[in-house]
């Protein structure tokens, strides 16, 4: 076993993504070998010709949301204290951008709770996009939830260069997680973005209660989708969720889970996002070390994260400021 994992891990180093099953065969491993692929993963990471980037947010309109997601603070059918209001003026979301541009952060992402963006919200972000496209030139996400037909294409018209849009979980495990709205009509939303030429940013949140099969089950489906970044999120149980008592993942458990997706997607970008202080704890600058390229910097949605200008200087520390 341990010298068809050499062998799989050898292939790995020269830059060929490894099967699911590959990746089944390493994780029977764990633990022992989690620092040699580890490694490996970080390797192909720099044979892979992935650059060090960065994405602060704004969360331009939240809470009273209809969907029914388990772990979303937002959603109308859980009790938990998310903030309530409607979409920020596009003064505010200039201010943002501006802050974001100035620290050498890399893109801003623009969020909006609900099902997907009112016909009104839509044109203001809109107007606002091709506005902060003209005075401060950063790159810009969008993640409107699930998009009706034109919109992509006019979100890249409008200057956004990237659509970010989860699967959340595995299709295996995506009604135990959300009710309201399939995972069809997610990966439709995914390749409505491809088609209309914006850069796919889709991944999904670990730690929902979903096995290390159903991680893997996601990963090949992002291959299938041909997404161009995967966002990994680690669930922080929020109090009046459903999944305010999981156990979330490990430290160890995350690097395996970052390091595999590197490993199933050379080349591709790998982004931690939300949970990465709480999961990694004294191990979070090692994600870098274990094949992401990628970071989520400041705050989430509802929830308070690094300090903007801590997260930038971890990124000079490592080195890795230089390409953000």
């Amino acid at each position: 076993m341990r010298d068809s994992m050499c062998a799989v891990l050898r292939a790995a180093c020269a830059g060929r993504a490894i099967s699911e099953s590959e990746a089944e065969r390493l994780l029977s491993l764990l633990p022992g070998v989690l620092t040699d692929i580890v490694a490996v993963a970080g390797a192909a990471r720099v044979a892979g010709g992935t650059r060090a980037f960065t994405c602060g947010i704004i969360n331009a309109k939240s809470g009273r949301c209809g969907e029914d997601c388990a772990f979303c603070a937002q959603s109308r059918h859980h009790d938990a204290a998310a903030p309530v209001y409607p979409l920020v003026d596009e003064e505010t979301l200039l201010e943002r951008a501006e802050q974001l541009a100035q620290s050498g952060v890399t893109y801003m992402g623009i969020v909006t709770g609900g099902v997907g963006p009112a016909a009104r919200d839509f044109e203001r972000i809109c107007r606002a996009a091709r506005r902060i496209a003209r005075e401060v030139g950063i790159k810009l996400c969008a993640s409107l939830g699930l998009l009706e037909e034109g919109q992509a294409l006019a979100l890249k018209h409008a200057g956004f260069t990237s659509y970010h849009h989860n699967l959340e979980c595995a299709r295996s495990y995506y009604s135990r997680i959300c009710t309201t709205h399939s995972y069809e009509r997610r990966r439709e939303t995914v390749q409505q973005a491809r088609d209309a030429g914006l850069r796919t940013c889709t991944g999904g949140i670990f730690g929902l209660g979903e096995s290390w099969r159903q991680r893997l089950e996601l990963s090949a489906d992002l291959r299938t989708l041909n997404v161009d970044s995967i966002p990994v999120n680690f669930l922080t149980p929020i109090a009046g969720t459903p999944l305010e008592h999981a156990p979330g993942l490990h430290a160890g458990e995350a690097l395996a889970l970052i390091a595999l997706l590197r490993l199933m997607h050379p080349g591709k970008d790998i982004l931690i996002c939300g949970g990465r202080t709480r999961t990694l704890g004294e191990w979070e600058n090692s994600l870098f070390f274990a094949g992401a390229n990628g970071l989520m910097v400041g705050d989430y949605l509802t929830l308070k994260g690094n300090a903007l200008a801590d997260d930038m200087r971890m990124l000079r520390t490592l080195g890795l400021a230089r390409d953000v």
